[in-house]
């Protein structure tokens, strides 16, 4: 109950302040208040904080502040209409993709390969993870019928149930044909709808997404590795395809992008990578060693 009132009053001081400097801004531009009160007032201060340096998800929390208010303002006729309704903040800021060297993925196949009886099965799943640019979910919902070894493609169903196809090297077709002799063996059919990935319990119908990441995650601590997960992997795949010249549109379909500004992510990864090893070689950059 305390919490609760500490969090309302800290709601309360935040509108007052968001407000107070709303209102100092108004004063400054000579507004009359609050007859002057409109969208563009509204936008010119938003355009004021960002040049102040204020985060985005500041100046957003403040906007929620201002259309609180011009929506009660409309509310008791002291305004005609409302200026803040309909009104959207910045964008969120896009997060850079996370992507490890490939050096340190191979470091991840080795360490997992270490593992006892589950070091095969363990290296394929971080090759398909990273070698087919797979999600977490996609890799254990895999069957044998969507694997076909010799054309070494995957029949792939991703978000919403829509499938795409998938690709893999030389090394992968070795460690499936391995798999499949060794999951025989020791009694799990590998054809048909069976998984390709049998569960570790008695009585579950497949591998859980949770038991991979722990896998990841255990093969990255012992590579020396921190904050990998299968999705770290996903991302080094376009973002090793992009550095190498891949099309973007490619990467689009690989990765069951339904957007291509999805994908752009790791174009925005590449260009800074090409910035920094323009900056840091060129003769003329002024940073290099010729200067």
């Amino acid at each position: 109950m305390g919490a609760s009132r500490g969090r309302a009053r800290n709601t309360v001081v935040n509108y007052a302040v968001d407000l107070a400097q709303f209102a100092d801004y108004m004063e400054s531009a000579g507004v009359e208040f609050p007859g002057g009160l409109d969208a563009g007032c509204l936008r010119s201060f938003l355009r004021e904080l960002s040049g102040y340096g204020f985060s985005r998800s500041s100046i957003s929390r403040k906007l929620s502040s201002l259309k609180g208010f011009t929506k009660y303002l409309a509310s008791r006729h002291l305004l005609e209409k409302d200026p803040g309704a309909g009104l959207r903040g910045p964008r969120a800021d896009v997060s850079i993709p996370r992507a490890i060297a490939y050096e340190d993925i191979m470091r991840m196949m080795e360490e997992a390969g270490r593992s006892g009886k589950k070091g095969a099965r363990d290296v394929l799943m971080l090759e398909l993870l990273y070698g087919a640019g797979l999600r977490v979910d996609e890799l254990v919902s895999l069957s044998w019928e969507d694997v076909d070894i010799g054309e070494r493609e995957l029949r792939v169903k991703g978000k919403g149930s829509k499938e795409r196809r998938a690709y893999f090297g030389r090394p992968v077709q070795e460690l499936l044909i391995a798999w499949r002799d060794a999951s025989s063996s020791r009694g799990y059919p590998a054809e048909g709808e069976h998984p390709l990935f049998h569960p570790e319990k008695t009585g579950a119908e497949r591998l859980t997404a949770r038991t991979v990441h722990r896998m990841v995650v255990a093969a990255a601590r012992a590579a020396g590795l921190h904050g990998v997960t299968p999705h770290t992997l996903r991302h080094s795949f376009a973002t090793h395809m992009m550095e190498r010249g891949a099309p973007l549109r490619v990467i689009q379909e690989l990765m069951g992008h339904e957007s291509l500004a999805t994908t752009q992510k790791y174009l925005k990864v590449t260009v800074e990578q090409m910035k920094k090893s323009y900056m840091e070689t060129h003769p003329r950059s002024g940073l290099g060693g010729n200067r």
